[in-house]
């Protein structure tokens, strides 16, 4: 008798990670392809993240990144990607041979969410804040064609790691404090990368005629920067698609499948997420 395919474990892991829908997302999709596998959350910080990675064993297949780790994860790994060295940032955490090997999706999370919506080629970008998100921009922007960007960061002096993946990613960059957000806010392309009502301010100061906004904020949605645009018949890039695609692309590389369940994934997620975005 043949057996069965092996039980492995995954996880997502960060501080905080209570509203976390990677595993709604990372569930769903192993049902749909038939695996036993088990996807959980680790409430982990920087401090504890060495010795949690030293203890995976080969029952586990991979683990899923949120902040504050996606920077310090990458000197720990054993093998990381081009797209992870440029962006000095990983998402994804592939457990292979005994081996973890680091990626980033966010990149191609966040490029095909805004290639769906339409927004291809955009002359100009302003990116809002000048995190690991920030980064991802960075390589968006690159991706689609957009090699000027300007950042409007909350504190310009930890901008550092952004303006070196900036230089490794050939973008120019430009960073500016936050206090002149609002002047960014006319650019073909706006990507609020910053936490949930980090940017809420900026709603009143949204141009009447402006290009597209992309908030990679899900929840709550919509927010209020959101809302503004939307008011203003801007294009309305939700974070939702974004987070979608990316653990597509995790379950993709953890799992050796040719293809994610992008339906079921996105089902699970809108009820996990209840009405709200079906609303917007």
């Amino acid at each position: 008798m043949s057996k069965g395919p092996s039980v492995k474990r995954l996880a997502v892991l960060g501080r905080p990670i209570g509203q976390a829908l990677s595993p709604a997302l990372h569930r769903a999709a192993y049902a749909a392809l038939g695996l036993p596998w088990r996807y959980g959350a680790v409430d982990c910080g920087v401090v504890e993240l060495p010795s949690f990675l030293g203890s995976l064993d080969d029952g586990w297949a991979g683990l899923s990144l949120t902040m504050p780790l996606k920077r310090t994860a990458v000197p720990l790994l054993d093998e990381v990607s081009d797209l992870v060295v440029r962006t000095g940032c990983a998402n994804t955490v592939v457990v292979r041979d005994g081996r973890l090997i680091g990626e980033n999706t966010d990149v191609h999370g966040m490029v095909t969410a805004l290639r769906e919506a339409g927004v291809t080629r955009p002359a100009s970008v302003t990116v809002l804040g000048a995190g690991a998100t920030a980064c991802t921009a960075l390589a968006a922007a690159h991706a689609l064609g957009c090699e000027e960007v300007t950042v409007f960061a909350r504190d310009p002096a930890r901008s550092g790691p952004l303006m070196a993946a900036a230089r490794r990613l050939s973008v120019a960059a430009e960073v500016r404090p936050w206090t002149r957000a609002h002047e960014g806010l006319s650019a073909a392309l706006v990507v609020s990368a910053v936490p949930p009502a980090a940017a809420d301010r900026l709603a009143q100061a949204w141009p009447t005629t402006a290009g597209a906004l992309m908030d990679v904020v899900y929840r709550p949605w919509p927010t209020p920067l959101a809302r503004a645009a939307t008011r203003s018949g801007s294009a309305v890039v939700p974070g939702l698609p974004m987070l979608i695609h990316q653990a597509a692309r995790q379950v993709v590389l953890q799992t050796g499948c040719p293809e994610a369940p992008i339906g079921a994934m996105r089902d699970a997620a809108l009820t996990a997420m209840g009405s709200a975005l079906r609303q917007t």
